[in-house]
């Protein structure tokens, strides 16, 4: 049997879906040992603390000490899935400047050091933005924030920093229907949804984009830019939220690697197993 190690995510790095991200870890797992492979699998912690004999990584882990541990891994010539590097890439500032780079459609945005908040001028955005944490995912409520441009502002970028956040991304706000998405590169799977109108969040911000309208898009556009992205980003099992605008304009808010994929996640892990197994014996 083909020996794989799979690295889960440290709970601190699961706000309110510790259990989905644990589930989709699971199935894809015994999705794998269907495949043939011999699997063991570590927290992030143990993993940290052991060595790897195998060649054959995947993993969920977010934890910076062990996001580096996989990079040096796959310097050595081990597979990873998701890339370590594509896990950092997917860090807030990082991410934005690489979408804005290869022209992904995405909100007007500023990224801003927060130990000067005095010099920003977000007149650009328009009256309403997000405030979100640069250097990493949100792993609280208060790291986004929907706010008014003004001078209220100035006070949200300064807590960011009492908290030694020093970067921020600030995105306009989009009106339109938000949309949330899961893929799974190199397979047919992709799977869309309204996330209001299942009542499925982290933090309640969703509902402040309102009620859906049915804004109508081409799907198969929203399924080409999410796969340009996670190329753009080196990932292969993603998801990620875009919001639609009343001209059925597709821009992309956010990308995450390997998220919970909670409303399909029994769909999805037989596609994820696919893409890792696929990835390993190329």
């Amino acid at each position: 049997m083909i020996k794989i190690t799979g690295v889960r995510r440290d709970t601190q790095y699961s706000p309110n879906h510790i259990e989905n991200d644990a589930a989709i870890f699971n199935l894809a797992s015994e999705h794998l040992k269907k495949h043939g492979f011999e699997v063991t699998e570590y927290s992030e912690e143990e993993f940290l603390n052991t060595p790897v004999t195998g060649d054959f990584i995947y993993t969920m882990a977010r934890d910076t000490r062990t996001v580096e541990k996989l990079q040096a891994l796959e310097d050595e010539g081990k597979k990873v899935i998701n890339s370590g590097y594509g896990i950092n890439n997917c860090r807030r500032e990082k991410m934005t400047r690489l979408l804005i780079a290869h022209h992904i459609p995405y909100p007007k945005t500023i990224i801003v050091q927060t130990n000067d908040p005095s010099s920003v001028d977000l007149s650009s955005l328009g009256s309403d933005c997000w405030i979100k944490r640069g250097d990493f995912h949100a792993i609280q409520r208060d790291d986004v924030v929907y706010a008014r441009v003004g001078a209220k502002t100035d006070s949200l970028i300064r807590e960011y920093a009492l908290r030694n956040i020093s970067s921020i991304v600030i995105n306009e706000h989009l009106e339109g229907d938000l949309v949330k998405f899961y893929g799974v590169s190199g397979t047919d799977f992709f799977h869309w949804f309204y996330p209001c109108s299942c009542q499925h969040t982290k933090y309640g911000l969703e509902a402040i984009n309102g009620k859906i309208t049915g804004i109508p898009f081409d799907v198969n556009r929203l399924k080409e830019i999410c796969n340009q992205v996670a190329q753009v980003l080196n990932i292969r099992i993603y998801g990620g939220d875009c919001v639609i605008g009343q001209d059925g304009r597709i821009r992309i808010i956010d990308f995450n690697d390997w998220p919970s994929f909670a409303p399909c996640r029994e769909e999805a892990a037989p596609f994820i197993a696919e893409c890792i197994a696929s990835f390993c014996l190329l």
